[in-house]
């Protein structure tokens, strides 16, 4: 019983498995973010255009 106790504490796979599951999950909220700062800017960009192209006269 002591040797699999002692063997579990030295196991580390699962620690291993907890900091691949971080970074993941890091990587997952900086994507996140660039994707929303790029549809916000986006947006403004197409406003712009809408805007432009309303200022042409109609023929």
């Amino acid at each position: 019983m002591k040797s699999q106790i002692i063997r579990f504490m030295k196991d580390e796979e699962g620690a291993t498995a907890i900091e691949y599951g971080l970074i993941a999950g890091l990587i997952a909220v900086v994507i996140i973010a660039a994707i929303t700062s790029i549809g916000t800017n986006l947006d403004g960009i197409f406003d712009v255009i809408v805007t432009k192209l309303q200022a042409v006269p109609r023929t």
